[in-house]
Formats: structure tokens, sequence, C-alpha cells
């Protein structure tokens, strides 16, 4: 098994699915964050400060992390985009592939959302790019960064909320800025995102839960297998 998760900005990821993120490297599963960009035109920060939060999300939730080098605010589907997440994909070959829900008050993650389907699709094509092979994941999910909206699956991360919430104050400068102008993020942000999981955990009867959206159909081989 492997995991790789993109989004459009350092943050978008741990946001979230960082309890879960929690949960596969304590199992010692691979975990690869992708962000397409650094970020650079955000209200708060800079870029320095911005990957050097990056990394301390990184240290606490044991992921390998990738920028992309997209222009912030310049996520347009372009070829060279395209082929830049068919190619790494195709070299990385995960087993899950997980990206933004295309819902959201923030046209990046959108777009994000708009050009990873685009590259996922493309990524099992033969003769696209046909010096890597082709490639699909078995598995893809869409996970909520600023939507609340009702979540086709909820994963159980009662045992990881701890960690996710400290991975989200390692962006100090997006949620708690000591200098700085108020944006969303700055109106006690970290909190509305435990009490959104919080309720996705009341609907499967647990304390905490991160929801996904569904991007193709659940698979069942044998009905012994439902949950």
């Amino acid at each position: 098994m492997k995991v790789v998760a993109i989004g459009a900005h350092p943050d978008d990821i741990e946001i979230g699915i960082a309890g879960m993120t929690a949960q596969w490297t304590k199992q010692k599963i691979e975990v690869v964050y992708v962000d397409l960009t650094k970020a650079e035109l955000s209200s708060n920060g800079d870029v320095e400060t911005r990957q050097k939060e990056a990394s301390a999300a990184d240290a606490v939730l044991g992921v390998r992390r990738l920028n992309l080098g997209f222009s912030d605010r310049g996520i347009d589907g372009s070829a060279d985009q395209l082929e830049a997440i068919v190619s790494l994909i195709r070299h990385e070959r995960p087993t899950h592939v997980l990206y933004p829900y295309e819902v959201d008050r923030h046209p990046d993650h959108a777009a994000c959302a708009h050009l990873v389907t685009e590259a996922l699709f493309n990524a099992g094509i033969r003769k696209y790019l046909p010096e890597l092979d082709a490639y699909r994941p078995q598995s893809v999910y869409q996970y909520m960064i600023n939507a609340h909206v009702e979540p086709d699956v909820c994963v159980d991360i009662s045992d990881t909320i701890d960690v996710k919430t400290q991975a989200l104050q390692c962006y100090a400068s997006q949620f708690t800025p000591m200098n700085g102008v108020k944006t969303p993020l700055t109106d006690a942000y970290v909190e509305r995102v435990v009490a959104r999981e919080r309720h996705f955990g009341s609907l499967i009867g647990t304390s905490y839960a991160e929801g996904l959206k569904q991007v193709r159909p659940y698979v069942v081989r044998q009905a012994g297998e439902l949950a």
C-alpha cells in the first residue's frame, strides 16, 4: 500500500486527512504529500516560513513531501501542469490517491481537483507520454478542506485527532499569526476543523472522523466484505 495525497497549498492536505495520515504512517505505510504551489500569495506568512511549517508538519505526521512549484493562483490545467501530475502518478505508482473536493470557497482547491481528475484519467492512457508506463491507482477519493458536506466515507480518527491538531498548529503563520491580517483561517479555523471532524464522528458513532467523497464506486468482491 502506498498513498499519494495532492493539495494546492501546504496545509491543505493536513486540514483534510492528517488524522488518517497519522494512522497510515504509524503502520509504516508510505504517504507522500504533494503541494502544487508554495502558497506565495498567502495573506500571512511568506514562502520560507510556509516551507518551514510544512517541514514541521511532515515531522509530526511522518510523510514525504514534494512541491511541484506551480504558481499560486496559477493552477490553470495547462499541458505542462497536466504532464507534471501524470508523471508524478506514474513514477510514484500509489495504490491510493486523495485530492481536494471540488466544491470549496478557494478557487485553487477546485482547480486542483479538476486538474488531478484529468491527470488520473490521462495516467491510464498508454499513448499519452508513452515513455512512462501507464498506471491507474486502486482507489481515488476526495477530501474536504473548507467544505462541510455529507461524506460518502467516514474514517474514525478518534485515536489521532490530537496528532491532526498538532500538525495543523505547525502552520502558525496561517492559523495564529502574531502580526498579519484577518482571514477566514485566523478565525478559530483549527477549532472549526476539529468541530467538523467531531460531527463526522457522530455520524458513525465515534468521537472524531474525517470525511471523504467517493470518485469511483466502492468495490466489494464478496458480500461478506461489506462493512
